[in-house]
């Protein structure tokens, strides 16, 4: 009878358990099921947000390599005019991303172009400053060694510099790359689309569903941008470099 009575209780004890652990799988059920009714706003939303997301990166690598590049060279008069660049583009990162977008909807009008102008500008600085800290971190036996054996200046940029820089460089683009995808729903709040449509609708309408449907591909999206660029990290990048760092 007793050890009837235990058992009992146990089996109490673990459907009390149970029942709460039901309930929330039910309702992350229920969840689910009402944001695939979204599915196709998630597809269509999720392309033109990591449009925007690409043409901004690309543009971003175009520029602030190079810009990290002339950067590392600065001396003399050259370290007057790369101190105003640091200063500028750390301004443009200090700015908060909505003021941002405001302001470059007030000069380019609403729509894609200003959000990409925002996510250019918020994206530079990361990859900007890791080119600038890779190329520095260079062995001066290596480049004094690559000068030795006559090499001229931009044999040594692009033979010397910038392989052993490439690791830290990629660490910016990763970097980077992942705060822009972050960063790209807010571009709803100037007509540039993407997933902050069913974020910030379903915030408004206090939709958690909707809400859920733009968020969650958010956070997928960023990670998968991370892992992606990661890869190539580890692909384009030497082992004899990746294993100095």
């Amino acid at each position: 009878m007793k050890n009837m009575r235990t058992l009992l209780s146990r089996c109490a004890v673990l459907f009390a358990c149970a029942a709460p652990l039901q309930a929330r799988a039910d309702n992350w059920h229920n969840w689910l099921a009402s944001i695939a009714q979204y599915r196709s706003d998630i597809v269509y939303q999720s392309i033109a947000q990591m449009t925007m997301v690409a043409i901004a990166g690309s543009l971003a690598i175009v520029v602030a390599v190079p810009l990290g590049i002339y950067l590392s060279r600065e001396s003399g008069k050259q370290a007057r005019v790369a101190q105003a660049l640091m200063q500028t583009l750390n301004m443009g990162q200090a700015v908060p991303k909505l003021a941002l977008l405001a302001l470059a909807m007030s000069v380019l009008g609403i729509g894609r172009w200003p959000s990409i102008f925002a996510l250019w500008v918020a994206t530079l600085l990361p990859i900007v400053l890791n080119t600038l800290e890779g190329l520095r971190a260079v062995p001066r036996a290596l480049i004094e060694a690559a000068t030795g054996m006559g090499m001229t200046p931009a044999q040594v940029l692009w033979q010397v510099e910038l392989p052993n820089a490439l690791y830290v460089i990629f660490a910016g683009i990763r970097t980077a790359l992942a705060i822009t995808v972050g960063t790209a729903p807010l571009a709803f709040l100037v007509g540039g689309g993407g997933l902050g449509e069913l974020i910030f609708t379903g915030i408004d309408m206090n939709d958690f569903s909707m809400l859920l449907a733009g968020a969650i591909p958010t956070a997928v999206l960023a990670v998968l941008t991370d892992v992606l660029v990661g890869q190539m990290q580890v692909h384009l990048v030497s082992r004899g470099v990746a294993s100095q760092r």
